[in-house]
């Protein structure tokens, strides 16, 4: 064989063209990689976007309700862009190239952004410490840089965890069992960065300079760049099947078209093809199954389709493959919505926990140093870091033992266990308030800009959301990638990040509504500007009582749940 037969025109290795040389590509060898770019890129994205507020307020010299609205604009940029990304890798450039090139966009807007922090002309000029008169070409500039970063992202987020899940074989049991290790080592990895970019960036951010404090995530998605080429050859990779949304919306249309046709007794009868490989490029054929019936119609061939001696149109007949794909979409949507609620208490971490904070003794002990009200964010990535091999080497071999499953719990159990650790870190954020009001109320401290409880009894409401990571954010990547077609796996990870969006957009929504609520009559509400005159653990334990409602929805979705079942092998 030539070597040109052997390697495909992206450079990576084609083992089906030689199944002699599968071992020297994909599985473990080809991990460290992606795991490897995954982290620099963690550490680059947190790094540059954890002070972004503080840089727009001082640096660019916004007000902060201009602030806050750019900032949210752009990071709800960073999670749309991720289904442009995902279309464009299932449908025509494939996971490699997709992190390829998204991934240089990504370097080149980290880049323009630190040279908008530190090169003459380009950075705002100050004349004192965060007294800073931006012109509006040098705040153009930045804003260029962040949103070539967010497009960058789009292209990496929802590719990169699929990408590693691809180097394991779904045809060879021993390397398809590695799979949940993997996206335990992978959501690890992104705490890794993160870690360092909230403790150690942060920190050079504020006191070094926007230059470095740039400049470092920058050389970071460097390496992340690098790191993602060096594993070129030994990569396997899935073929784009071309797009998914067309694929769907034949089968809508063609199941519309022939409504009134009657669906045949013997299954077996829809239209299939005959070959063992799918009608459909980089992807297995699906088992039939019998849920959502309505849509078997797309795949019932008429007089009229086998009178016709040419080429059926895909608009007026489908395959069981191509109906069994929006099938598992639709599956997949109620499962999705669950993870909302999950986002949303997820969410409080960087909202009002930090509130909380902020009224409470921050100092380390009896020093004068006091830690950053965000920073301790920090103890839900050390959780994740403890967590995480807890649950591969202990947690899923003793769950093997009791459940007979290789990987211990399903996806849907991991998931729902995270459901409900989720229900005790609000139980906590909200015990904590009742302490800190109980003080205010004992010492008469309404009007104090601090309560005499130390921040650190935040910690463990921290702790419990990073577990609660651990089962659902990690059982829900892993989901999405086992349960999505195997030409969606991209649009998949992508529609699962859109929850974080989403669940961002209900606190809001739901602190919208307390807020109207409880200020009628001129009361001061349960979150007023001065908390010691509010309730908020009442909305703490709204919070908590929500997600106990969706833990129970989230139980009847699961055990209805029907698992994809592919049959054949890839095209």
């Amino acid at each position: 064989m030539e070597a040109d037969d052997y390697y495909t025109k992206d450079g990576t290795v084609d083992y089906r063209k030689n199944p002699a040389d599968k071992r020297k590509t994909g599985t473990w060898k080809a991990c460290p990689y992606i795991l490897g770019n995954e982290c620099s890129e963690r550490l680059a994205y947190y790094g540059m976007s954890s002070n972004l507020m503080i840089y727009f307020t001082k640096q660019l010299n916004q007000h902060t309700a201009d602030a806050s609205r750019n900032l949210s604009n752009w990071s709800g940029t960073c999670y749309i862009m991720p289904l442009l990304g995902a279309f464009l890798a299932d449908s025509y450039l494939g996971r490699y190239w997709t992190i390829a090139s998204f991934s240089t966009i990504y370097f080149i807007g980290m880049t323009l952004l630190t040279l908008s922090a530190s090169v003459p002309g380009l950075k705002p000029t100050c004349s004192a410490k965060d007294v800073c008169q931006p012109t509006g070409t040098q705040t153009t500039v930045c804003f260029i840089a962040l949103y070539l970063v967010a497009l960058g992202t789009g292209g990496i987020k929802p590719c990169v965890s699929s990408y590693g899940a691809d180097q394991f074989d779904d045809a060879d049991e021993t390397e398809k069992n590695f799979k949940g290790s993997f996206f335990n080592w992978f959501y690890f990895s992104i705490n890794i960065g993160a870690l360092i970019a909230s403790s150690l960036l942060v920190y050079i951010q504020l006191h070094v300079g926007w230059g470095w404090g740039f400049g470092i995530p920058a050389a970071a998605m460097a390496i992340a760049v690098v790191s993602f080429f060096s594993g070129t050859r030994i990569y396997r990779y899935q073929i784009p099947g071309g797009s998914p949304l067309t694929r769907l919306c034949q089968v809508l249309v063609a199941s519309l078209r022939k409504h009134s046709v009657p669906l045949p007794a013997d299954k077996s009868q829809l239209c299939e093809v005959a070959d063992e490989t799918s009608a459909i490029v980089g992807s297995r054929k699906l088992e039939h199954t019998d849920s959502f019936s309505f849509f078997d119609k797309a795949a019932v061939e008429t007089e009229s389709d086998l009178a016709n001696e040419s080429k059926v149109s895909a608009w007026r007949l489908c395959t069981v493959t191509q109906v069994e794909e929006l099938k598992s979409i639709v599956r997949l949507l109620p499962v999705w919505a669950t993870g909302i609620m999950f986002s949303a208490v997820y969410g409080q971490m960087g909202n009002l926990f930090v509130s909380q904070a902020e009224v409470m003794d921050t100092h380390l002990g009896k020093t004068s140093f006091e830690i950053p009200e965000a920073s301790l964010t920090v103890f839900d990535t050390l959780s994740v870091i403890i967590w995480v091999p807890i649950y591969d080497t202990i947690i899923t071999p003793f769950a093997r033992k009791i459940t007979g499953r290789k990987n211990g719990l399903t996806q849907l159990q991991r998931m729902g266990i995270g459901l409900v650790i989720s229900v005790f870190a609000m139980v906590s954020a909200a015990v904590l308030e009742i302490v800190r009001l109980g003080i205010v109320k004992k010492h008469n401290l309404y009007d104090a800009e601090l309560i005499p409880i130390s921040v650190f009894w935040q910690i463990p409401q921290y702790f419990i959301i990073g577990c609660a990571e651990v089962f659902t954010f990690i059982g829900q990547l892993e989901f999405f990638y086992e349960q999505a077609p195997d030409s969606m796996r991209s649009l998949c990870a992508a529609l699962s990040l859109t929850t974080t969006a989403l669940g961002n957009y209900l606190s809001s929504f739901l602190v919208t509504i307390v807020t109207k609520a409880s200020t009628r009559g001129g009361k001061p509400g349960w979150i007023p500007d001065n908390l010691n005159y509010g309730h908020l653990d009442y909305f703490f334990w709204l919070l908590a009582a929500l997600s106990v409602l969706n833990f129970g929805v989230f139980l009847v979705i699961a055990q209805r749940y029907t698992y994809k079942k592919a049959v054949g092998i890839l095209r």
